[in-house]
């Protein structure tokens, strides 16, 4: 396979970069050549679709337009430029890495794929986009788009899920890249995947590698790539205390520095094991948290959310405190919260969701 890539290769780097040229898409972080800019722009793409990501894009880099800004801000700051985009780990990654990269290489995002992998956040497909886009270093950028290109291009039967299947088609993609414009010749790859060679619906008609595609060639193209079935997703089950002081405030939580949302703020409450116990679910969730007893007087509005390896769907309560001061046992910090500074707490969508039903949103 590797001869055959070899013989294609001058071929298809040409049609591919003429057809970018042409086709590329306009983007945000295209609009320049700062490595910070496309290095936020890269850790905000994982897992995450590029009209979703642009109006955050453009918010985060006005709130944190160096790395020295980065940097310096706060925890929660960050958080809260990130709200509702989700996968907030990312968020405390690229925190993380801001300082690093201001301790170790004085603000200079570096440049080598290998230095890049060591900060926290950037695997290897997110160091060969950096690397290959903002310093023209001959690097492949390979993730699920570019690996359905390449399995449709030669015809590769095995599942594309495999990590030797992977580390093959890794091999590939460092053969073929352009020695002369791997980071349009990355990001070409990119906007194929993303336009043209899609999971479905795929449009062979506007290819310009349709002529070298042995998928298309055998009529493979809505079989390729071959995957394993995946697992059906769980659906998990929450509850939340909405409970107000005598000033109207409600008390909020700050969930743990690590986990699911870590370190985001929620009403109290908890995961739920069984829905016919979900009010005596949400009563000891609430005490191993703050150490207090609470009440339950009502249900209120619950709403679901999907996250990556789950569904959830959370149920709200009105609650009032019967016994105890509230101190964070099983969270990080508590406060009773107004409704003028709600916006001002980084909070995940789904509550987000119930705050609304409150009127609080």
């Amino acid at each position: 396979m590797l001869q055959d890539a070899q013989k294609i290769k001058p071929v298809l780097v040409r049609r591919l970069l003429a057809w970018y040229r042409s086709n590329r898409r306009l983007l945000p972080w295209r609009e320049t050549t700062d490595p910070y800019r496309i290095w936020v722009s890269e850790v905000m793409l994982q897992q995450t679709r590029v009209d979703t990501v642009i109006p955050f894009y453009h918010r985060f880099i006005k709130v944190f337009p160096t790395v020295h800004d980065l940097a310096n801000a706060l925890p929660q700051d960050v958080l809260k430029s990130w709200e509702n985009m989700g996968y907030y780990s990312r968020a405390r990654n690229l925190h993380a890495a801001s300082r690093i990269i201001v301790d170790r290489w004085q603000g200079r995002i570096p440049s080598k794929p290998e230095d890049l992998r060591t900060l926290p956040g950037i695997g290897e497909y997110s160091a060969g986009a950096i690397a290959s886009i903002a310093y023209g270093k001959a690097v492949p950028a390979v993730d699920g788009n570019i690996r359905r290109i390449l399995c449709r291009i030669f015809a590769i039967r095995k599942p594309v899920d495999n990590p030797g299947e992977q580390k093959k088609l890794a091999e590939l993609a460092a053969l073929l890249i352009s020695t002369k414009c791997p980071g349009d010749f990355n990001q070409a790859l990119m906007d194929l995947g993303a336009t043209v060679c899609k999971a479905r619906k795929t449009d062979c008609s506007l290819c310009p590698l349709s002529g070298l595609c042995r998928a298309y060639l055998q009529n493979l193209q809505d079989i390729l790539p071959v995957t394993v079935k995946s697992r059906p997703i769980p659906h998990r089950l929450a509850a939340a205390a909405v409970i107000y002081d005598e000033k109207g405030r409600l008390l909020f939580v700050q969930r743990p520095d690590s986990g699911l949302l870590a370190s985001l703020w929620k009403m109290p409450g908890g995961f739920v094991e069984n829905m016919k116990k979900i009010e005596e679910n949400l009563k000891q969730a609430v005490k191993k948290e703050l150490d207090i007893t609470i009440g339950i007087d009502r249900p209120l509005a619950s709403r679901q959310h999907a996250y990556t390896h789950f569904r959830l769907t959370l149920f709200s309560f009105a609650c009032h405190l019967q016994k105890g001061k509230p101190r964070p046992l099983g969270c990080q910090k508590w406060r009773w919260v107004s409704a003028s500074d709600l916006n001002k707490l980084p909070l995940s969508k789904i509550d987000r969701m119930i705050l609304k039903t409150l009127d609080h949103g």
